[in-house]
């Protein structure tokens, strides 16, 4: 049902204001009832009384005197009534019954609860100090992530630098050993060639002696007129002559004398400690943090130290002081009362019971008095004729009217009494509870005793107001906002981040350091690579060395013109001329198995791809090998100082805003905590919602059943002694009126002896 404004304010008027004729005013309702009990009470008995007294003195009849013909339908009709109204007083009682047995079944239950709740918030509020210091401790989760990152700083700081340089380094050092691997190589080729070239000359002056000698013993021989056939040799043993000249191969001495002793640095050595310096700049970069480290370190722990005196001054830690005591002191003031009502529980039940026993004994009477009444009915065959079955329908009729009679005043009395509790429960309490205006009654000044103002006793510095202390609590809010905390303690200066980290910035910022310089090619090494330069071995004739050596060694096939002369010895007549032909043969066999084989292995020696092929390859990008190598060797020694300073300082900045981001989270976090999680009031909204629910829900609304199922049975038990006082007299033999003058005397029809009963 709707609630109209009218009602409203009604309402509103009777908690704003304590007049007793506005509250006489809203009571009128329980005055109407009290006066409808009184009368109840004093009428009933007083009729009860009244029909006993007619009873005796034989003016009421307890028969029907008379019989007519609407006598049936009229006796139907008690009958019809006296069952629907025992009916509806069984339903009433059933009702009153269970009631009954709910508020027993939820009084001590609900007591408990109550003391539970109470519980629940004193440990709720001593567990805010815990809450704040917990909150308060996980500093030391950034803080231990901090000192750990700090531990690694200088070390990942110097990894990033010799991530960022390695491949400059490196390539540097890559150009360094292979320029020194050429210098090395090119030495060994020259001097390889230049030893074998001198050996060919020395050779070649050989050779060509004895080539001479044999071309002039061989062609004396082929114009001795003696030698048949010898012409056709003649053309190739004049060609008989060296076919290359090793004194027009370009020389090398003087390349060699300028390269000689080189490399005069160890190029190995140099290029190992530049690689062990390069390598070692994570521990030197540690080690040059480590001071600094250790000033940071001790800046997180003044931080800490910081954080954790905020428990200390949270002055929400005071106002649960106050509430922990006020909430022991409703707690230990509420024990007695739980336990007083658990014992007076105990005897409402009994007189609960009791009464609803009383109404179903008449219940039951009404019935089986009913059912013998009926059954009497039925087996009688005249109406005047005496039976015992309906006489006892009548007699049990007539002893639910006594008990009606008797114990209509405990009944109405009880009704009345549980009526005006349970009613002014529900309409002052439970509705205005549940529509909060019981909080605006509370804020209202005047309408509580200055002892029960609740800001006093919570140190507030002004009042609180409850309705909307209630809303914030149900909304999640904490003590913090509910309490205007803010206007006292500055959360927001406590928890300012710079507070926390300004001095940690400033070190940081402060640290300047320079990695020692780097030397991948010294002086001496670089005047190596400069010499090796301008040693002009690119300059080199090398095609025109090349194209002698694939000279012949020799004009003429030493192999065929010896081939030539065994054939032509073999067909001379002659015995000297064959015999010397064969000889010249045999000679040019030997010159070329020993002189020629042994110059043609050494200019295959000198044209091997180790030797001329290397030079050949090299010639095209020595200078520019060599210029590339010294600018990388001095590019690199020159990137490492400026890009590791450059590197440091993007890398402290980094490193800096990940750890005050850690301050910063922990912070924010802290905040939410301290003024929503741990000191939230929402324990308090559901406390007072629990209790609207344990006063309401599962004690008055049963209370007001049983009230009002037995204030039913009450009112019915009205109509059902009037059915009952009609119905009984139908279930009695009735008498017939004689038809005489001026008689109206009665006699019994049939059974002489049975004396009627008289109400």
């Amino acid at each position: 049902m709707l609630t109209t404004q009218d009602e409203k304010s009604q309402r509103c008027v009777v908690f704003s204001s304590s007049h007793p004729l506005q509250i006489l005013q809203y009571q009128t309702g329980y005055l109407v009832c009290a006066t409808i009990a009184v009368i109840y009470f004093v009428a009933l008995p007083a009729v009860g009384l009244s029909l006993c007294c007619c009873g005796r003195r034989r003016r009421c009849g307890g028969r029907v005197k008379a019989y007519r013909r609407s006598l049936r339908c009229q006796r139907n009709l008690l009958m019809l009534g006296l069952l629907l109204t025992t009916l509806v007083i069984l339903a009433g009682v059933v009702c009153a019954f269970a009631a009954n047995q709910r508020v027993k079944e939820e009084m001590e239950p609900g007591s408990r609860d109550a003391l539970n709740t109470l519980q629940a918030l004193r440990r709720h509020v001593n567990g805010i100090p815990q809450g704040v210091q917990r909150a308060v401790d996980e500093v030391a989760v950034p803080k231990e992530q901090i000192l750990q990152d700090l531990d690694n700083v200088g070390r990942s700081i110097g990894s990033t630098i010799q991530l960022v340089l390695k491949g400059t380094v490196y390539l540097a050092m890559a150009a360094m050993k292979g320029r020194v691997q050429d210098l090395q190589n090119s030495l060994h080729h020259l001097r390889t060639v230049n030893t074998t070239v001198q050996a060919l000359i020395r050779h070649q002056d050989e050779l060509e002696s004895t080539l001479k000698e044999r071309k002039e013993s061989i062609v004396f021989l082929l114009k001795d007129p003696r030698c048949a056939y010898c012409q056709s040799a003649f053309n190739r043993a004049e060609s008989l002559e060296l076919g290359v000249n090793y004194r027009r191969v370009p020389s090398v001495e003087k390349e060699l004398k300028t390269l000689h002793g080189l490399p005069k640095t160890n190029f190995t050595e140099m290029i190992e400690r530049a690689n062990r310096s390069f390598n070692s700049i994570p521990e030197v970069a540690g080690a040059k943090m480590a001071e600094v480290v250790r000033d940071l370190k001790a800046e997180i722990e003044k931080a800490a130290r910081k954080v954790q005196s905020i428990a200390d001054g949270f002055p929400i830690l005071e106002h649960t002081r106050l509430m922990n005591d006020a909430l022991a002191k409703a707690e230990n003031h509420s024990r007695p009362y739980f336990k007083e009502v658990k014992h007076y529980e105990k005897y409402r039940w009994i007189v609960g019971v009791v009464a609803c026993t009383v109404v179903l004994l008449i219940v039951f009477c009404n019935l089986l008095g009913l059912s013998l009444g009926l059954y009497g009915l039925t087996v009688r065959e005249d109406p005047s004729d005496y039976e015992s079955r309906g006489e006892a329908g009548a007699k049990l009729l007539l002893t639910g009217i006594g008990f009606s009679f008797l114990f209509s005043w405990l009944l109405i009395l009880l009704v009345f009494g549980t009526f005006l509790v349970g009613g002014n429960v529900q309409t002052l309490v439970c509705k205005h509870w549940a529509s909060q205006e019981i909080y605006k009654f509370i804020d209202t000044p005047g309408n509580l005793p200055a002892s029960m103002n609740i800001s006093q006793h919570l140190g507030l510095k002004k009042n609180l107001n409850i309705t909307t202390a209630y809303q914030q609590c149900k909304n999640g809010a904490g003590f913090w906002e509910v309490l205007h905390l803010e206007d006292r303690y500055n959360l927001n200066e406590h928890l300012h981040l710079a507070k926390y980290t300004t001095e940690f910035q400033k070190r940081l910022g402060r640290f300047q350091t320079r990695f020692e310089d780097i030397v991948l090619l010294n002086a001496e090494g670089r005047k190596d690579l400069e010499t090796f330069r301008d040693s002009r071995i690119d300059l080199i004739d090398y095609p025109a060395f090349t194209a002698e050596m694939r000279n012949p060694m020799v004009r003429t096939n030493l192999e065929g013109l010896a081939g030539d002369l065994e054939r032509l010895s073999t067909v001379q007549s002659d015995r000297t001329v064959a015999e010397r032909l064969a000889e010249e043969a045999w000679k040019l066999k030997e010159i070329q198995n020993t002189m020629v084989l042994l110059m043609e292995g050494m200019v295959v020696t000198v044209s091997s791809p180790p030797n001329i092929e290397f030079l050949l390859f090299l010639l095209p990008f020595h200078q520019i090998l060599i210029n590339s190598t010294e600018s990388q060797a001095g590019h690199a020694e020159t990137a490492i100082p400026l890009e590791s300073q450059k590197i440091l300082q993007q890398e402290l900045s980094c490193f800096e805003r990940k750890e005050v981001g850690y301050v910063s989270q922990y912070l924010n976090w802290l905040r939410i905590v301290l003024i929503e999680d741990v000191a939230s009031c929402l324990p308090f909204s559901a406390a007072l919602d629990n209790g609207r629910v344990i006063l309401c829900d599962r004690i008055a609304d049963p209370w007001n059943a049983f009230w009002f199922s037995l204030g039913c049975c009450t009112i019915f038990l009205i109509l059902s002694i009037f059915f009952a006082i009609k119905t009984m007299k139908h279930f009695r033999p009735i008498r017939h009126r004689l038809v005489s003058t001026g008689s109206e005397e009665t006699y019994p029809f049939h059974i002489p002896r049975v004396t009627s009963l008289r109400l």
